[in-house]
């Protein structure tokens, strides 16, 4: 803070009040400010009005109310990584200048970012230009690679994000190379990862690289908005091989977050997302060949069976087992024939009557007295005359007379 020198004390008048000389005046109001004021503080306003004056930019902080004028010194505003423009919300990081030779006072800014307002004014312009565009269809989402040989990491190096995605990658899958390739994350770098991209776009064939991971570990939304700019959105969203986005934190969502084929929502779960775990693919293994070996069994006892049936087949096709069926079979018509037979009856003590020269006699209706017979016994035969003929009762006539005999 630039404050006057230490001033004389002021003389009494007769009343008592203090008399100053306009330098003593500036000089006390320095030396008060000096005292009772922090040497650095923030500041939040819009920025108006800014000039740039043999290399320094003056400006205005405003906040609708009340403004407050501000300055970056040269040197200083080499070193900013976001030099603000009219209209645009920032947080200053600043001290106060206080010249007492014109009793001016002024924001001397050391550092100043985006404000989350000016941050969300950013997102939704861009976002007003590229959704028509449909840069931001789920249709257009690749499918990520199932396995990936290997895969390029783009964030900053050394950091915690890209130690995780490291750690993680040797947990899940440590058949995927990774090729880091380290960007800037902070400040006005979308130029940077632009080219970046651009170089790896041109190579990913040659590399073999199947998926892209765009990371940044946490950070306030402020902190993200180089992953907003339109440039780099149409960068990812021409990239040949599908994006995974890691930005920030889970509430944090960029331009680049909506055009990235998978949007994660820290670095660590891009790699999740993105490799399979190791463990659970053995596991998936392990109950296929369980499977596999089941169903081959099954499929054998199916064979086995089948074999066996054909087996017993040919067994009974066989010529010399034919042969058996059928002598059995005759063996069996030889001995149903001989129970048929007339021959088995007449050794039975039955005889076979034919009128001589005719068919068998089976009713005495077919034969008349003094008729020559041939009767067939089991040894020979005889012939015989009708010397008489005596009819049998039906059956149920014998009955009859039978109930009614004394």
């Amino acid at each position: 803070m630039t404050m006057a020198a230490a001033t004389p004390s002021p003389e009494r008048t007769g009343k008592g009040l203090p008399r100053y000389s306009v330098g003593e005046l500036n000089g006390a109001i320095g030396n008060l400010l000096e005292r009772g004021f922090a040497p650095r503080f923030l500041v939040e306003g819009t920025v108006s009005r800014p000039q740039l004056k043999k290399g320094h930019l003056w400006l205005s902080l405003s906040d609708g109310e009340a403004s407050i004028n501000a300055v970056i010194w040269a040197s200083q505003l080499r070193q900013l990584a976001f030099v603000p423009e009219e209209g645009d919300g920032v947080v200053v990081v600043g001290r106060l200048n206080f010249w007492s030779a014109r009793a001016t006072l002024t924001v001397q800014v050391m550092d100043l970012r985006p404000s989350l307002t000016a941050v969300l004014r950013q997102f939704e312009r861009v976002h007003a230009v590229l959704e028509p565009e449909g840069l931001f269809d789920p249709a257009r989402q690749r499918r990520l690679p199932q396995f990936p040989t290997r895969i390029a990491l783009l964030t900053s190096v050394p950091s915690s994000a890209l130690a995780d995605m490291l750690r993680t990658a040797h947990e899940r899958w440590p058949a995927t190379g990774l090729l880091v390739v380290p960007i800037p994350v902070q400040g006005a770098v979308e130029a940077t990862i632009r080219e970046a991209l651009d170089r790896l776009a041109s190579r990913t064939s040659a590399l073999g690289i199947e998926a892209l991971v765009l990371a940044r570990g946490g950070g306030s939304r402020e902190d993200l908005s180089v992953f907003d700019g339109e440039a780099l959105a149409r960068s990812l969203a021409a990239f040949p091989v599908p994006v995974v986005c890691g930005l920030g934190h889970e509430d944090d969502t960029t331009i680049a977050d909506l055009v990235a084929d998978y949007r994660a929502a820290t670095p660590t779960a891009a790699l999740v997302a993105l490799l399979p775990d190791r463990r659970n693919v053995a596991q998936t293994l392990r109950q296929s060949r369980s499977h596999l070996q089941q169903l081959l069994s099954l499929k054998l006892q199916a064979l086995f069976e089948s074999l066996r049936r054909q087996r017993e087949r040919l067994e009974r096709l066989h010529p010399a087992t034919w042969i058996a069926q059928q002598r059995l079979s005759l063996q069996h018509q030889r001995q149903l024939l001989a129970a048929l037979s007339p021959d088995h009856l007449l050794r039975r003590g039955f005889a076979l009557v034919r009128c001589k020269g005719g068919p068998v006699v089976r009713s005495i209706q077919e034969v008349v007295p003094l008729e020559m017979l041939r009767i067939e016994l089991v040894d020979g035969t005889i012939e015989a005359r009708i010397e008489g003929l005596e009819a049998r009762g039906t059956p149920d006539a014998e009955a009859s007379r039978s109930a009614g005999a004394p």
